[in-house]
Protein backbone atom coordinates (compact mmCIF):
# COMPACT_ATOMS: atom_id res chain seq x y z
CA UNK A 1 0.00 0.00 0.00
CA UNK A 2 1.24 3.49 -0.83
CA UNK A 3 2.33 5.66 2.07
CA UNK A 4 2.84 9.38 2.50
CA UNK A 5 6.61 9.63 2.49
CA UNK A 6 8.25 12.32 4.59
CA UNK A 7 11.34 13.70 2.91
CA UNK A 8 14.19 13.63 5.40
CA UNK A 9 17.03 16.20 5.61
CA UNK A 10 19.36 15.77 2.67
CA UNK A 11 22.67 16.51 4.39
CA UNK A 12 24.04 17.42 0.93
CA UNK A 13 23.15 14.04 -0.55
CA UNK A 14 22.37 14.09 -4.27
CA UNK A 15 19.19 13.34 -6.18
CA UNK A 16 19.89 12.67 -9.88
CA UNK A 17 16.80 13.21 -12.06
CA UNK A 18 17.01 11.94 -15.66
CA UNK A 19 14.33 13.22 -18.05
CA UNK A 20 13.81 13.63 -21.77
CA UNK A 21 12.57 17.21 -22.10
CA UNK A 22 12.86 20.61 -20.46
CA UNK A 23 9.33 20.65 -19.02
CA UNK A 24 9.29 17.06 -17.70
CA UNK A 25 10.58 17.92 -14.23
CA UNK A 26 8.10 20.73 -13.56
CA UNK A 27 5.09 18.89 -14.96
CA UNK A 28 5.67 15.43 -13.48
CA UNK A 29 7.56 15.99 -10.21
CA UNK A 30 8.02 19.73 -9.67
CA UNK A 31 6.54 19.66 -6.18
CA UNK A 32 8.73 16.78 -5.00
CA UNK A 33 11.86 18.39 -6.45
CA UNK A 34 11.05 21.61 -4.58
CA UNK A 35 10.63 19.65 -1.35
CA UNK A 36 13.93 17.82 -1.88
CA UNK A 37 15.80 21.07 -2.44
CA UNK A 38 14.10 22.70 0.57
CA UNK A 39 15.23 19.77 2.73
CA UNK A 40 18.88 20.26 1.76
CA UNK A 41 19.23 17.70 -1.01
CA UNK A 42 21.39 18.58 -4.02
CA UNK A 43 19.15 18.06 -7.03
CA UNK A 44 20.84 17.52 -10.40
CA UNK A 45 18.68 17.32 -13.54
CA UNK A 46 19.83 15.56 -16.72
CA UNK A 47 17.92 16.50 -19.87
CA UNK A 48 18.48 14.06 -22.73
CA UNK A 49 17.17 16.18 -25.63
CA UNK A 50 17.46 19.79 -26.77
CA UNK A 51 13.69 20.32 -27.34
CA UNK A 52 14.45 21.83 -30.76
CA UNK A 53 10.98 21.12 -32.19
CA UNK A 54 8.84 21.91 -29.14
CA UNK A 55 7.60 25.30 -30.35
CA UNK A 56 5.36 26.97 -32.87
CA UNK A 57 6.34 29.92 -35.10
CA UNK A 58 9.99 29.81 -33.95
CA UNK A 59 13.14 28.61 -35.68
CA UNK A 60 14.96 25.55 -34.39
CA UNK A 61 17.84 27.66 -33.09
CA UNK A 62 15.53 30.00 -31.20
CA UNK A 63 13.60 27.05 -29.81
CA UNK A 64 16.79 25.43 -28.49
CA UNK A 65 17.85 28.72 -26.87
CA UNK A 66 14.41 29.33 -25.37
CA UNK A 67 14.10 25.83 -23.95
CA UNK A 68 17.52 26.05 -22.32
CA UNK A 69 16.77 29.47 -20.82
CA UNK A 70 13.33 28.44 -19.62
CA UNK A 71 14.63 25.23 -18.05
CA UNK A 72 17.21 27.28 -16.14
CA UNK A 73 14.43 29.57 -14.89
CA UNK A 74 12.23 26.65 -13.82
CA UNK A 75 15.22 24.97 -12.14
CA UNK A 76 15.84 28.13 -10.12
CA UNK A 77 12.20 28.20 -8.97
CA UNK A 78 12.42 24.57 -7.81
CA UNK A 79 15.87 24.85 -6.24
CA UNK A 80 17.70 22.59 -8.70
CA UNK A 81 21.46 22.86 -8.19
CA UNK A 82 22.61 21.87 -11.68
CA UNK A 83 21.22 21.06 -15.12
CA UNK A 84 23.18 18.80 -17.47
CA UNK A 85 22.20 18.59 -21.16
CA UNK A 86 22.96 15.57 -23.35
CA UNK A 87 21.74 17.49 -26.44
CA UNK A 88 20.13 14.70 -28.44
CA UNK A 89 17.73 16.13 -31.04
CA UNK A 90 14.26 15.97 -29.54
CA UNK A 91 11.77 13.33 -30.70
CA UNK A 92 14.54 11.16 -32.16
CA UNK A 93 15.57 8.95 -29.24
CA UNK A 94 13.51 6.14 -30.71
CA UNK A 95 16.23 5.91 -33.37
CA UNK A 96 19.19 6.60 -31.08
CA UNK A 97 21.55 3.97 -29.70
CA UNK A 98 20.25 2.85 -26.33
CA UNK A 99 23.76 1.66 -25.43
CA UNK A 100 25.17 5.11 -26.15
CA UNK A 101 22.46 6.84 -24.13
CA UNK A 102 22.97 4.37 -21.28
CA UNK A 103 26.72 5.09 -21.27
CA UNK A 104 26.08 8.81 -20.78
CA UNK A 105 23.83 8.05 -17.81
CA UNK A 106 26.27 5.54 -16.29
CA UNK A 107 28.99 8.17 -16.49
CA UNK A 108 26.79 10.73 -14.77
CA UNK A 109 25.80 8.28 -12.03
CA UNK A 110 29.47 7.61 -11.40
CA UNK A 111 30.26 11.32 -11.50
CA UNK A 112 27.39 12.65 -9.36
CA UNK A 113 27.21 9.57 -7.08
CA UNK A 114 23.53 10.04 -6.21
CA UNK A 115 21.78 8.61 -3.19
CA UNK A 116 18.53 8.70 -5.20
CA UNK A 117 18.03 8.13 -8.93
CA UNK A 118 14.78 9.40 -10.48
CA UNK A 119 13.32 8.81 -13.94
CA UNK A 120 10.26 7.68 -15.91
CA UNK A 121 8.91 4.27 -14.93
CA UNK A 122 9.59 1.83 -17.80
CA UNK A 123 6.88 -0.45 -16.37
CA UNK A 124 4.27 2.27 -15.94
CA UNK A 125 4.00 3.43 -19.53
CA UNK A 126 0.28 2.90 -20.08
CA UNK A 127 -0.86 5.61 -22.47
CA UNK A 128 2.70 6.84 -23.08
CA UNK A 129 3.00 8.07 -26.65
CA UNK A 130 6.43 9.70 -26.46
CA UNK A 131 9.34 7.52 -27.52
CA UNK A 132 11.82 9.91 -25.87
CA UNK A 133 10.22 9.14 -22.50
CA UNK A 134 10.34 5.40 -23.14
CA UNK A 135 13.98 5.40 -24.25
CA UNK A 136 15.13 7.47 -21.26
CA UNK A 137 13.18 5.19 -18.91
CA UNK A 138 14.77 2.00 -20.18
CA UNK A 139 18.30 3.39 -20.49
CA UNK A 140 18.26 4.91 -16.99
CA UNK A 141 16.72 1.80 -15.44
CA UNK A 142 19.51 -0.33 -16.86
CA UNK A 143 22.19 2.26 -16.07
CA UNK A 144 21.25 1.99 -12.39
CA UNK A 145 22.69 -1.50 -12.08
CA UNK A 146 25.34 -1.41 -14.81
CA UNK A 147 26.92 1.67 -13.14
CA UNK A 148 27.87 -0.70 -10.30
CA UNK A 149 29.88 -3.11 -12.49
CA UNK A 150 33.61 -2.53 -12.91
CA UNK A 151 33.55 -4.10 -16.39
CA UNK A 152 30.99 -1.73 -17.86
CA UNK A 153 32.87 1.14 -19.48
CA UNK A 154 36.28 0.67 -17.88
CA UNK A 155 37.30 3.92 -19.57
CA UNK A 156 35.31 5.68 -16.86
CA UNK A 157 37.46 4.01 -14.21
CA UNK A 158 40.63 4.87 -16.10
CA UNK A 159 39.48 8.51 -15.98
CA UNK A 160 39.22 8.36 -12.19
CA UNK A 161 35.55 7.45 -11.71
CA UNK A 162 34.39 4.49 -9.63
CA UNK A 163 31.39 2.14 -9.76
CA UNK A 164 28.44 3.52 -7.82
CA UNK A 165 25.15 2.11 -6.56
CA UNK A 166 22.25 4.46 -5.85
CA UNK A 167 20.37 3.54 -2.67
CA UNK A 168 16.95 4.41 -4.05
CA UNK A 169 15.19 4.50 -7.41
CA UNK A 170 12.13 6.73 -7.74
CA UNK A 171 9.94 6.18 -10.82
CA UNK A 172 7.17 8.44 -12.14
CA UNK A 173 4.86 8.18 -15.16
CA UNK A 174 1.69 9.54 -16.68
CA UNK A 175 0.08 6.65 -14.82
CA UNK A 176 2.08 4.96 -12.06
CA UNK A 177 0.77 1.40 -12.01
CA UNK A 178 2.23 0.37 -8.65
CA UNK A 179 2.29 3.41 -6.36
CA UNK A 180 4.45 2.90 -3.26
CA UNK A 181 5.18 6.46 -2.10
CA UNK A 182 3.15 9.66 -2.16
CA UNK A 183 4.58 13.13 -1.58
CA UNK A 184 2.44 15.91 -0.11
CA UNK A 185 3.14 18.97 -2.29
CA UNK A 186 0.48 21.31 -0.89
CA UNK A 187 3.08 23.65 0.62
CA UNK A 188 5.01 24.02 -2.66
CA UNK A 189 2.14 23.93 -5.16
CA UNK A 190 2.65 27.56 -6.14
CA UNK A 191 6.26 26.88 -7.07
CA UNK A 192 5.26 23.88 -9.18
CA UNK A 193 2.80 26.08 -11.10
CA UNK A 194 5.39 28.85 -11.51
CA UNK A 195 7.96 26.32 -12.76
CA UNK A 196 5.52 24.99 -15.36
CA UNK A 197 4.79 28.55 -16.51
CA UNK A 198 8.52 29.15 -16.99
CA UNK A 199 8.31 26.79 -19.98
CA UNK A 200 6.58 29.44 -22.07
CA UNK A 201 7.72 28.12 -25.44
CA UNK A 202 6.71 24.50 -24.88
CA UNK A 203 3.42 25.42 -23.22
CA UNK A 204 2.36 27.68 -26.11
CA UNK A 205 3.08 24.77 -28.42
CA UNK A 206 0.92 22.58 -26.17
CA UNK A 207 -1.91 25.11 -26.39
CA UNK A 208 -1.49 25.09 -30.18
CA UNK A 209 -1.86 21.28 -30.20
CA UNK A 210 -5.05 21.49 -28.13
CA UNK A 211 -6.43 24.13 -30.49
CA UNK A 212 -5.76 21.92 -33.51
CA UNK A 213 -7.50 18.97 -31.88
CA UNK A 214 -10.41 21.13 -30.75
CA UNK A 215 -10.92 22.64 -34.17
CA UNK A 216 -11.02 19.17 -35.73
CA UNK A 217 -13.69 18.19 -33.20
CA UNK A 218 -15.65 21.39 -33.85
CA UNK A 219 -14.87 23.20 -30.58
CA UNK A 220 -14.31 26.93 -30.19
CA UNK A 221 -12.47 27.69 -26.92
CA UNK A 222 -11.58 31.38 -26.44
CA UNK A 223 -9.50 30.53 -23.37
CA UNK A 224 -7.23 28.37 -25.55
CA UNK A 225 -6.99 31.12 -28.15
CA UNK A 226 -5.80 33.52 -25.45
CA UNK A 227 -3.34 30.95 -24.11
CA UNK A 228 -1.99 30.32 -27.62
CA UNK A 229 -1.35 34.09 -27.77
CA UNK A 230 0.65 33.92 -24.53
CA UNK A 231 -1.85 34.24 -21.65
CA UNK A 232 -1.00 30.83 -20.23
CA UNK A 233 -1.80 31.04 -16.51
CA UNK A 234 -5.63 30.97 -16.75
CA UNK A 235 -5.42 27.60 -18.52
CA UNK A 236 -2.33 25.98 -17.02
CA UNK A 237 -2.65 26.89 -13.35
CA UNK A 238 -6.03 25.16 -12.85
CA UNK A 239 -4.94 22.17 -14.95
CA UNK A 240 -1.78 21.64 -12.89
CA UNK A 241 -3.58 22.16 -9.58
CA UNK A 242 -6.47 19.87 -10.53
CA UNK A 243 -4.02 17.13 -11.47
CA UNK A 244 -2.32 17.38 -8.08
CA UNK A 245 -5.73 17.39 -6.37
CA UNK A 246 -6.75 14.17 -8.15
CA UNK A 247 -3.60 12.40 -7.01
CA UNK A 248 -3.97 13.76 -3.48
CA UNK A 249 -7.59 12.64 -3.14
CA UNK A 250 -6.59 9.03 -3.81
CA UNK A 251 -4.32 9.10 -0.78
CA UNK A 252 -6.13 11.37 1.66
CA UNK A 253 -4.08 14.48 0.85
CA UNK A 254 -4.95 17.87 -0.61
CA UNK A 255 -2.31 17.84 -3.38
CA UNK A 256 0.30 15.20 -4.11
CA UNK A 257 2.66 13.48 -6.54
CA UNK A 258 3.09 9.72 -6.63
CA UNK A 259 5.95 7.32 -7.33
CA UNK A 260 7.06 3.72 -7.46
CA UNK A 261 10.13 3.56 -5.23
CA UNK A 262 12.66 0.73 -4.93
CA UNK A 263 14.98 0.98 -1.92
CA UNK A 264 18.20 -1.01 -1.59
CA UNK A 265 17.32 -3.31 -4.45
CA UNK A 266 14.01 -4.22 -2.82
CA UNK A 267 15.85 -5.54 0.26
CA UNK A 268 15.32 -2.63 2.65
CA UNK A 269 13.79 -4.93 5.29
CA UNK A 270 16.76 -7.30 5.02
CA UNK A 271 19.19 -4.42 5.54
CA UNK A 272 17.24 -3.31 8.60
CA UNK A 273 17.32 -6.84 10.03
CA UNK A 274 20.99 -7.57 9.44
CA UNK A 275 22.66 -4.17 9.48
CA UNK A 276 22.76 -0.84 11.25
CA UNK A 277 22.89 2.74 9.92
CA UNK A 278 26.42 4.09 9.44
CA UNK A 279 27.59 6.82 11.79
Amino acid sequence: MAKCFEIEPGHDRTVLVVVAHADDVALFIGGTVARWSDAGWRVVVVRATDDRWDSVDLTEDLTIESAKRELAAAAAVLGVAEVIDLDYPTDTLGDASEIELREHIIRLIRTCRPHTLVTFDPYGMFGEDNQDHLKVAVATDEAFWTAQFDKHHPEHLEAGLEPHGAAERWYFARRVVEVTDVIDISTVMGRKVDAVLCHHTAMINYMHQLLLQGRTAGWNVPLLEAARAGDLRPVLEPLVIEGAHRVGERHGLTMAEQFRVVRLGGLADWFAEHGAPSE
